[in-house]
């Protein structure tokens, strides 16, 4: 949770269970009360494996550079800020799942949409 929050999420809500499991739902500032987010714990379960083929969450921040800035300063470790469009910064987890940070260029909508999308040549 504390990676989390570090990131700018919320909690709205959480349900325990009385084997130790418990859903922590979280969203963003902005997103009212709808749910982008929810980290499971399931103890039972053991330790988490990556590498399922899910490959990285994506966060939409106002100013990537001052974000990574303060991210840094509080221990959360940023790779480097990449231009290849929007600008972008990938970062891990605690449990090393890949989350990029988002920067939308000057003039663009706040939203991905299919504008966004190039076609796939073979």
């Amino acid at each position: 949770m504390d990676f989390y929050r570090k990131l700018g999420f919320r909690e709205i809500g959480q349900v325990t269970f009385g084997d130790g499991s418990a859903l922590v739902m979280l969203n963003l500032p902005g997103d009212g009360e709808v749910v982008t987010l929810e980290l499971v714990h399931k103890p039972a379960l053991g330790a988490v494996e990556s590498g399922n083929g899910f490959s990285h969450i994506a966060v939409q921040v106002e100013d990537l550079a001052a974000t990574v800035s303060d991210l840094q300063s509080n221990g959360v470790p940023c790779g480097p800020i990449e231009h290849p469009g929007p600008a972008v910064c990938n970062l891990r987890d605690p449990d090393g799942y890949r989350i990029e940070l988002v920067e939308w260029p000057p003039g663009h909508p706040d939203e991905m949409t299919s504008a966004d999308f190039r076609p796939l040549t073979a």
